[in-house]
């Protein structure tokens, strides 16, 4: 597939975000009552994105966050564990050792992206999202023009005027145990969500527990017409025990095991999370309003690892602010949009070094200290886009997106020359955005997109192997040209999603590994990612209670090095390490008189290369599931529901995560993060309504 910047523009088909207020076919039970969940945009203008909400969750289990946004065409997430995930898009984040970054993570508008780009998903819980909403590439310029795009969480909200209890109790293999407890009211000035869950797992692999409670408190009041006021509180505590990667001798004998080095010191890590925001939105006239968010954020984190890593403390303390202005005004006979503001973001990063002391009854015990460090860590977006009506069927927007980022390290362990203190302040970046849509039909809508983005080293990886920082490291930045259509046939109930892409990547940022698990950054050269994305689905009504929805996500990736030669190895031309070359997620959707469903899907990921020479790589594999469920309405007060899941059906053994460039240090280089075998879960749900 060999695709030119000017072919793209030439083209035209592009994907982009499904209607603004779009019904899920499929209903799921939600505040006591059935409701089909209203999927809507917080990207704005004609920024193309894509919205998934009740009809995939109700696919999966309700602990399982990956496999759902697995099914967003374009997105993989590799996932070593429940704590472990690693969020890449179009390619992006695939060389990037642990977790993810080169994307903005939002959580009801607000940023939970730490200073130096990383964001966790899994540290929220599926249950209290009402949607999920990614963008992909760089092309949201009200939420930060990075090269992976921004993925917005949206929590649970009382849907209507109402008052509401529920209870979600799930129980299933490996000693799950999750309970999700939730209260929602809205009276036409007042909205609370307020919800406690609690997850509990023995896990598949030795030394893989995982225990979590976490409460949700998202309240706004309607002050008067033109003023609203909101606060958001979540609050995550959680304990894992880590399990690591494998080499493939082990992976193929016993994936069930640890790694020796993690499991022989009883490895894990804590995580006490909280975010607490306060929203305000004013309306100075029916042409213009302002909604502003300050935030602050507190994570305590702890790492028990294994010589010769050390036990890692970290407190990491964040605070911000963000506004932004939408409005109206004529132009072409029409009504122009235009949004404009800016988010601060800045946060104060402590980590601590302790080394391990290994003894045979105790596992480790904390040793001397040998590193403490503090970092401050700025960001500033800058923001603005306008929308204008050329014609009915004829719209473009042009956007941009202004960031400055600076870090402060400071070494508080070493003295004299030995200290490692430094500051690096990146170059202001421009990023600029064109949109343009064009409604041939009611049923066809063409798109195109220019985008510019970029992504920040971290400030590890501005190191060099010495702990110095190394001046000489850059920005990744990349051009992403894209094509696409949203097309309805048959009244509607026929939908195909796709999207046509290339992104140029130059500066790479790559993880060099100097040490067991020990990583540094530099800067190698430049890749070029091109794929091709589909979506599609179908509403078959075969009878007034009976209702068929197929559907499939199709990704065709095409990345490569263009440009890499790392120790005088040449590998230009290679694929990209770290990124299939196929995924497909396919299903069936069933609805039976309206109280029952029935969903089954099967995903497929072909090879994954694993070495820049392209001399080793994955398996494919299959992976089947099912869920069904049964929600009855019993009264107008109560309302009850059953469900039950099989993942994994036919047993498939499979690594649902792989590292890159493995080394052996001593040992078997270990790639593979073995998946869970089949296993089972079941849900009951009560609800009461007032």
């Amino acid at each position: 597939m060999k695709l030119t910047p000017l072919l793209i523009l030439l083209l035209s088909f592009t994907a982009w975000s499904q209607s603004t207020t779009e019904n899920d076919s499929i209903t799921q039970l939600d505040e006591v009552i059935l409701l089909d969940a209203l999927k809507s945009k917080k990207s704005l203008g004609i920024e193309p994105s894509l919205v998934i909400s009740a009809k995939t969750f109700q696919n999966y289990s309700p602990a399982d966050i990956v496999s759902s946004v697995n099914q967003i065409p374009g997105v993989f997430v590799f996932s070593g564990a429940i704590n472990t995930n690693r969020i890449t898009v179009r390619g992006i984040g695939s060389r990037t050792a642990f977790g993810t970054d080169k994307l903005r993570l939002y959580y009801n508008e607000i940023p939970v992206t730490d200073g130096s780009g990383f964001s966790t998903i899994e540290a929220f819980d599926l249950e209290n999202l009402s949607q999920i909403e990614v963008i992909k590439g760089p092309k949201a310029t009200s939420f930060g023009s990075n090269l992976g795009g921004a993925i917005i969480l949206s929590p649970k909200e009382a849907l209507g005027e109402s008052t509401n209890f529920n209870n979600n109790l799930t129980v299933g293999s490996f000693g799950l145990i999750k309970n999700n407890l939730s209260f929602n009211h809205f009276d036409g000035k007042l909205r609370i969500g307020l919800q406690y869950g609690h997850m509990s797992m023995d896990g598949y692999r030795d030394n893989s527990s995982f225990d979590r409670d976490g409460i949700l408190l998202n309240t706004s009041f309607k002050i008067n017409e033109k003023n609203t006021i909101g606060l958001l509180i979540n609050h995550i505590d959680y304990t894992a025990h880590i399990a690591s990667s494998l080499g493939i001798t082990a992976f193929m004998e016993n994936p069930k095991q640890a790694a020796t080095n993690w499991g022989g010191v009883s490895g894990f890590e804590t995580n006490n999370y909280s975010l607490t925001g306060i929203n305000y939105t004013h309306y100075f006239s029916n042409r213009l309003k302002n909604t502003t968010s300050v935030f602050y954020s507190y994570l305590d984190h702890f790492e028990k690892r294994p010589r010769p890593l050390g036990f890692l403390d970290e407190i990491t303390k964040g605070f911000g602010a963000r506004t932004k202005f939408s409005g109206t005004f004529s132009a072409f006979s029409s009504l122009a949009e235009y949004h404009f503001g800016g988010e601060l973001y800045k946060d104060e990063y402590n980590w601590a070094l302790f080394e391990t002391l290994t003894e045979p009854e105790n596992g480790s015990l904390e040793g001397p200290q040998f590193a403490n460090n503090k970092e401050f860590r700025d960001q500033l977006n800058l923001f603005g886009s306008v929308l204008f009506p050329l014609t009915e069927k004829l719209k473009t927007q042009f956007g941009v997106n202004i960031n400055k980022t600076s870090y402060d390290f400071r070494d508080r362990f070493n003295t004299g020359p030995d200290n490692q203190s430094a500051e690096r302040s990146f170059k202001t970046i421009v990023l600029p955005n064109f949109n343009i849509t064009y409604k041939a039909t009611d049923n066809i809508e063409l798109f195109s997109n220019i985008s510019r983005g970029f992504s920040n080293p971290t400030v590890e990886q501005t190191l060099t192997p010495d702990g110095v920082i190394n001046p000489d490291i850059s920005q990744e930045t990349g051009m992403n040209y894209e094509i696409g259509t949203d097309l309805f046939l048959h009244d509607k109930k026929f939908h195909l999603n796709l999207n046509l892409y290339q992104m140029n990547i130059k500066n790479l940022l790559v993880a060099e590994r100097v040490a067991e698990d020990q990583y540094i950054g530099r800067n190698a050269g430049q890749t070029r990612h091109r794929g091709l994305e589909i979506y599609m689905d179908y509403l078959l009504d075969i009878a007034p209670n009976f209702h068929l929805s197929p559907f499939v996500s199709y990704t065709l990736n095409d990345h490569e090095f263009l440009d890499f030669t790392d120790e005088d190895e040449d590998y230009s031309g290679n694929p990209l390490t770290g990124v299939p070359k196929q995924q497909r997620t396919a299903g069936i959707q069933l609805k039976l008189f309206k109280d029952f469903y029935w969903n089954t899907t099967h995903r497929h990921v072909s090879e994954i290369p694993l070495r820049d020479d392209n001399s080793l790589e994955s398996e494919p594999y299959n992976v089947f599931t099912t869920r069904m469920g049964y929600h009855k309405k019993l009264s107008d007060k109560f309302t009850v529901g059953a469900d039950f899941g099989i993942d994994n059906i036919f047993d498939e053994k499979y690594a649902s995560s792989v590292l890159i460039n493995a080394g052996s240090f001593g040992g078997e280089p270990r790639y593979y993060y073995p998946g869970n075998p089949r296993n089972y879960y079941a849900s009951l749900r009560l609800g009461y309504r007032l």
